[in-house]
């Protein structure tokens, strides 16, 4: 009888067989074994079933190639095949800590948490551009406390580059819904309103790649600010007056330009917290190129969140369309 490995880790992919060796390489030297990789390749056409091959001897690799729906729907299919009791859900673009299945192992054995997430961090081969747009995903000085990265703001909310829950969560909440981005926190709301936990396991982080140019990366945080409307309206009661604020640090950024001539003191608020993010982002990487891109990475994440944000606002709670209907781009079939 073969054993029941202790956890299931689950990779959606879709068209990235290089950042998948890479991955793969850093869970090559786990140092603990006692798991099996489902890679599900989402309709690619560009496979990695090679790249899975190459490395079938070093760890256990389960391989599914199914038609495209998305990377929600593809993690519930990597659950529904997966053997173990826990199931641990990581990008593709991550890069795995030796020491991370040991952390999270070390922590469920005092801490039974149904679902559970690490930090994200920048690996020192990331470039430049990754590690500035990491500082302001992160930080809480911008949106990286806003996002729900903090507990400061309330109860920690897993996101699916680095989330674990567990069989009995899975079957009980039916798992990741299709809106896309977004599917991690609707997965967040339903645990909780099934009367399950969630905890934030500090040393259990990764290496996230994320956007590495700037158009890439404003796409996606402007999506970010239209699924957190679309998730407010699903979920009664989820509303912050956080979540304005990337919206109104854009509109107050736009209002103090325009009245410098008469209001200059106005613009120097903008200052002092552009000096912040710099000093922080220096602080961090100890570097004066990543502390500017930092400066300009907070410029394009609160206009694109805010205009995002602003956007659903006026389509969903001004002229009351359905989200369905008027934003079909941010759902999959």
């Amino acid at each position: 009888m073969v054993k029941k490995p202790k956890y299931s880790l689950i990779v959606p992919v879709y068209n990235r067989p290089d950042e998948v060796e890479e991955l793969l390489e850093s869970l090559a030297i786990q140092s603990l074994k006692d798991f099996e990789l489902l890679i599900v390749e989402d309709g690619s056409s560009i496979p990695c079933k090679s790249v899975c091959d190459a490395y079938s001897d070093r760890i256990n690799i389960r391989y599914f190639f199914k038609e495209n729906s998305g990377p929600g729907p593809s993690r519930n299919y990597g659950m529904e095949q997966a053997n173990a009791d826990y199931f641990i859900i990581f990008d593709s673009d991550c890069l795995i800590p030796e020491n991370y299945l040991a952390e999270v192992d070390f922590f469920l054995s005092k801490n039974p948490i149904a679902c559970f997430g690490g930090p994200d961090a920048a690996h020192p081969s990331f470039s430049a551009v990754q590690k500035a747009i990491n500082f302001v995903m992160t930080s809480p000085i911008t949106t990286g406390g806003i996002r729900g990265g903090g507990e400061q703001l309330g109860k920690f909310q897993p996101r699916s580059f680095n989330m674990g829950i567990s069989r009995e969560v899975f079957e009980k909440v039916g798992g990741y819904g299709k809106i896309n981005p977004g599917e991690d926190p609707d997965l967040s709301f339903r645990i909780w309103q099934a009367g399950f936990d969630t905890a934030l396991i500090e040393k259990a982080h990764v290496f996230h790649k994320r956007r590495i140019d700037w158009q890439k990366f404003s796409k996606q945080v402007y999506k970010f600010g239209v699924v957190r409307v679309i998730l407010n309206k699903w979920h009664k009661g989820t509303s912050r007056f956080t979540y304005w604020l990337p919206a109104l640090f854009s509109l107050g950024l736009l209002g103090s330009i325009a009245l410098f001539p008469l209001f200059p003191f106005l613009v120097d608020v903008y200052l002092l917290y552009f000096v912040l993010v710099f000093l922080g982002a220096l602080l961090r990487e100890r570097s004066l190129w990543i502390a500017v891109l930092a400066v300009w990475a907070a410029v394009v994440q609160f206009f694109s969140y805010g205009f995002g944000f602003l956007k659903a606002q006026f389509l969903l709670r001004l002229l009351g369309k359905d989200e369905y209907k008027a934003l079909p781009g941010f759902f999959f079939k």
